[in-house]
């Protein structure tokens, strides 16, 4: 994402009409169910968030985070913050970059909808997939560190750590496709879409076959949803975990691996970029690395893999255009997604074009 979408999404403002809360509520049960909570309690809202709103909470002694469902009329299963509090305390358990969690509320009379609070993590977050801030002697190092926080991701063993339950296991791409199809047809307000309607048709018809396999994936790993060191090319959190789920993880690293195609002004890509010039490692070595963190020789339906999550993407932005249409939609720079919704089709034609 260029310089103007950081500006758009980094930092705070004070909390938006739509989105305002009784605070006092939130304080008394920040108070009862919070370890060490003291206030006084100021709240602002971030910027970023397209889906679930979220909050700085700033106490004398430290901040916290809140994550809560937007008010309003909401699609069924979405903005299910339960499910991220709950594979953030259990990613936690193990020592993987995640904020720790304080508290889930699911009482909706407390601020409106349920939430959840966790820790505030100090560090940077890179709204620019070409990390401009790092010498480029320093990039190679920048990558690798997402490169093996996300391997590390998927080798864990879900169920040992509890999340057996956590999604549906196999048939990912069958289910995964149904769902953002159905999603995108449901959301009639959005309107319809020639390339859509072709996706919607070619991509169950090209799953690879035999090609099934499950693990805890996060679902939009992308190098502004993580917090690196102050200073250090390492990753102190992963961030923004509602789409995450039981799933293929080649699917999930592909979505990662996107970055390389995408244009920088949709969100976080490096499409267009000279990466040997800038110190990036090429696309082919990425995925390499990628495959030898996880014990793969090969990757060889990698291009289908793009070409469901250039689709998959769309159906989220043409979810966002709903929201903006029925004027729900969580972050203000909204509309800004909902108007890249036609390039993202494209971009998703492309290359299932490309897998022919």
């Amino acid at each position: 994402m260029s310089a103007v979408g950081q500006e758009a999404n980094a930092g705070t403002t004070p909390v938006r009409e739509a989105y305002r809360f009784d605070q006092a509520a939130l304080a008394r049960w920040l108070q009862a169910n919070v370890a060490d909570y003291e206030g006084p309690l100021t709240v602002e809202q971030f910027k970023g968030g397209q889906s679930n709103p979220t909050y700085k909470l700033v106490t004398p002694a430290r901040s916290y985070v809140m994550r809560r469902k937007p008010p309003g009329e909401l699609v069924k299963g979405a903005h299910a913050v339960e499910r991220e509090a709950r594979v953030l305390s259990a990613l936690s358990a193990t020592g993987f970059p995640v904020a720790q969690v304080h508290g889930l509320c699911t009482d909706a009379d407390v601020i409106g909808t349920w939430f959840f609070v966790m820790e505030m993590v100090e560090g940077r977050i890179f709204w620019d997939a070409r990390f401009p801030q790092v010498a480029q002697a320093q990039r190679p190092r920048y990558f690798d560190a997402m490169n093996e926080t996300l391997a590390q991701l998927h080798r864990l063993d879900h169920e040992a750590i509890g999340l057996a339950d956590y999604g549906k296991p196999g048939n990912y791409f069958e289910r995964q496709i149904a769902r953002w199809s159905r999603q995108y047809l449901d959301d009639t307000d959005a309107g319809r879409d020639a390339g859509m309607d072709r996706l919607i048709e070619w991509l169950p018809a090209n799953i690879p076959p035999g090609d099934d396999e499950t693990r805890l994936i996060h679902g939009d790993f992308r190098c502004d949803n993580m917090i690196f060191h102050p200073t250090e090319p390492r990753v102190l959190a992963v961030l923004d975990w509602e789409l995450s789920t039981l799933g293929h993880p080649l699917a999930d690293f592909a979505y990662h691996a996107m970055m390389y195609r995408m244009p920088p002004d949709i969100v976080a890509g490096l499409g267009g970029t000279d990466v040997e010039a800038l110190g990036i490692p090429s696309e082919r070595d990425y995925v390499a690395a990628y495959c030898a963190r996880t014990g793969r020789a090969a990757m060889p339906a990698y291009d289908f893999y793009l070409a469901f999550n250039f689709f998959r993407m769309a159906a989220i932005f043409h979810g966002i255009k709903g929201r903006v249409i029925r004027g729900t939609a969580a972050s203000k720079h909204a509309q800004e997604r909902a108007r890249c919704f036609p390039r993202l089709v494209a971009l998703a034609c492309g290359q299932m074009d490309a897998c022919r």
